[in-house]
């Protein structure tokens, strides 16, 4: 515990409290040992330093109760916060009325709100000289006539924007009004609760935005990161630290980062923070992660340079896990191929008619070569040239079936998309002669008109050739009524 006895002992208090923000070496402070009083320039800096400090909001209000109660004769300071609904002020402190705060929770906000109350409805100072004779304090007398209390004045506190914070106030057990400096005193501490308060606030959303904010990284498996280009200081958020695995307790370094990057993509990096140092925005790009146990991580990483008035660069970004959505798009990129593939032996079940027949054409013809050419050859003379003839149709044939075989295997074969260089005329051509037999069975007469002169394109074969499978059994199917 601090000792409060000596000399100036305020200020002792209000530096013992900026340094530790001690609410037991707060509340030791009795007011027979505070001898100085709110409005020393040394009180003032150290209240200051205290809210800068960020202690603990009753403790500062406490401090600053006791230093205005110091400043005058035989007063007594409260101080009330407004509830967040704006309903009610609360007693935040009472330091020289023991078990005040404990009787007395709350005032509702109100014209008829005792002096408190009243004052944040109004959002003006309210000065009862008497409270026994002040309809204002009708319902209120019995809470503070125990205290001995006959004169209230409380002064709204008004942030910076004018929204009411709570109410300061000032309790006599004589009936009397404020006088001139008493006004300035009241005034002048109500600035100073009023920044505490304040600042207590921002603090507070501050804290609330960025646990938000670190949910929201969480739930996004979205990390953020800043870079000082001079000092190649890096910052990681949390969920950063949980992405690239690393100690979060250990300063991040390139190192380390490095130690994590998939080696296919460190020319990348590099090449990117090279554009970084010159402060060229153009920061949106993938990269891999290799984990120590081999397991393969997708980062999309967007990030943009910023220029500080003393000249330094800094990039700030953020870097989201995509790995399941990776790892999503290509299983459903493997089962559109698996639908694909069986699309393609559906139609082939549906195709077999005429396939049968495309394939069994050029197979009558070898066996009708092959007789006539043995026929040849046992004349008498043999008819050799006859036979030379025979033979060339019966290779002919051969190709033929052949190549409707390979037509057949090319279409229906499940293997994964190549892109090439092809002619689309005889792509098509391929799939009619497949389809002819079909057509022709359901008495549908089919009209090609094929460009002369077509360029080459660029594309699957195959999948093509789907398409325009597709296109025939489905105008088929439409005229078969």
């Amino acid at each position: 515990m601090a000792d409060f006895s000596h000399e100036g002992s305020v200020d002792s208090a209000v530096g013992a409290a900026t340094q530790s923000a001690s609410t037991q070496a707060l509340s030791s402070v009795e007011p027979a040992q505070i001898e100085s009083g709110l409005f020393s320039g040394e009180s003032v800096l150290n209240i200051l330093k205290l809210i800068l400090a960020g202690a603990p909001l009753p403790d500062v209000l406490t401090i600053i109760a006791r230093l205005v109660e110091a400043e005058g004769k035989g007063i007594f300071c409260t101080i009330w916060l407004l509830d967040e609904d704006g309903r009610y002020v609360r007693c935040a402190t009472a330091p020289s009325l023991p078990g005040f705060a404990a009787s007395w929770d709350r005032t509702p906000v109100g014209p008829t709100g005792a002096c408190c109350g009243t004052a944040v409805y109004r959002k003006e100072p309210v000065y009862v000289t008497d409270i026994l004779s002040d309809p204002l304090w009708d319902g209120y007398r019995h809470l503070v006539l125990p205290y001995g209390i006959r004169a209230v004045w409380a002064q709204p506190l008004l942030s910076n924007q004018g929204k009411a914070l709570g109410t300061f106030s000032i309790l006599y057990r004589e009936a009397r009004g404020p006088s001139s400096a008493e006004l300035q005193m009241i005034e002048n501490a109500s600035h100073i609760v009023g920044i505490a308060i304040e600042r207590h606030m921002k603090e507070k959303e501050l804290r609330r935005s960025e646990a938000f904010l670190a949910e929201a990284q969480r739930l996004s498996l979205t990390g953020s990161f800043s870079w000082r280009i001079d000092t190649d200081e890096i910052t990681f958020s949390e969920q950063l630290y949980r992405i690239f695995e690393l100690d979060p307790d250990a300063p991040v370094t390139f190192q380390k980062i490095g130690s994590r990057v998939h080696l296919e993509d460190i020319s990348l990096l590099s090449e990117k923070m090279d554009l970084a140092r010159k402060n060229i925005n153009d920061h949106g790009y993938g990269i891999r992660l290799r984990m120590p146990d081999g397991r393969v991580k997708y980062l999309r990483t967007k990030s943009y340079g910023i220029r500080h008035k003393d000249g330094r660069l800094e990039h700030i970004g953020a870097i989201q896990d995509v790995t399941e959505h990776r790892l999503a798009e290509e299983a459903l990129s493997k089962l559109r191929a698996e639908l694909t593939h069986m699309a393609r032996v559906t139609t082939l079940g549906a195709l077999t008619a005429s396939i049968a027949h495309e394939v069994n054409q050029p197979l009558s013809g070898i066996v009708t070569n092959a007789n006539t050419c043995l026929r040849m050859l046992a004349a008498d003379p043999p008819n050799v040239e006859g036979a030379r003839e025979t033979a060339r149709r019966t290779i002919r044939d051969g190709n033929r079936a052949s190549d409707v075989i390979s037509r057949l295997r090319a279409l229906f074969s499940k293997k994964e998309t190549t892109v090439e260089s092809l002619d689309l005329n005889d792509a098509i051509r391929e799939v009619i002669a497949l389809s002819l037999s079909e057509l022709q069975r359901n008495r549908v007469i089919l009209r090609t008109e094929f460009a002369n002169d077509l360029p080459f394109v660029a594309g699957d074969r195959v999948q093509i050739q789907q398409v325009v499978l597709n296109l025939l059994r489905n105008a088929s199917d439409a005229m078969s009524t």
